[in-house]
């Protein structure tokens, strides 16, 4: 896809408020389930119950990198839609910490970005499923921004 279709499904998902096409080109996003809600200004992400996304049956409880590879995928959204971009920021640095069990229910996610310069982002991720003042886990995340992600060449 080139920058300008690129740049033209941002700014579309951002119009209509429906990010479903941006989410269809990221596989793992489409493998865990991830969705987008707007909410005024804000962008929060779901994590629909899934029983593939299970680690702990006993519990049961959702896997440790799922819930990362979820806050993750949301940091990068959360710059694409927030920067006008037309390249997925390329991850740097991740650090996650586990707060309690990620049960097995919807869990969200909202991101805030503490600085962001010309070639570097910083990005807070907070993950949470009954209260938000409970969260599951939080998250730091820096993202190069300034280079495009060029797709090897197909071998075949």
């Amino acid at each position: 896809m080139s920058d300008l279709n690129f740049n033209q499904l941002v700014r579309q998902s951002q119009e209509q408020n429906d990010f479903a096409a941006l989410l269809q080109l990221i596989p793992y996003a489409q493998l865990i389930g991830i969705e987008c809600l707007r909410l005024g200004d804000d962008l929060v992400f779901k994590l629909p119950v899934n029983p593939d996304n299970i680690g702990n049956p006993i519990l049961p409880a959702i896997h440790g990198g799922v819930i990362a590879g979820f806050m993750e995928h949301a940091a990068i959204l959360h710059l694409l839609m927030f920067m006008g971009i037309p390249h997925l920021p390329k991850i740097i640095d991740f650090s996650i910490d586990y707060l309690r069990a990620g049960h097995y229910r919807d869990t969200y996610c909202q991101c805030r970005v503490w600085r962001q310069g010309r070639r570097v982002a910083n990005v807070a991720i907070t993950a949470w499923q009954t209260t938000q003042t409970e969260p599951i886990a939080t998250a730091r995340g820096h993202f190069k921004v300034d280079e495009p992600y060029v797709a090897p060449a197909d071998a075949g």
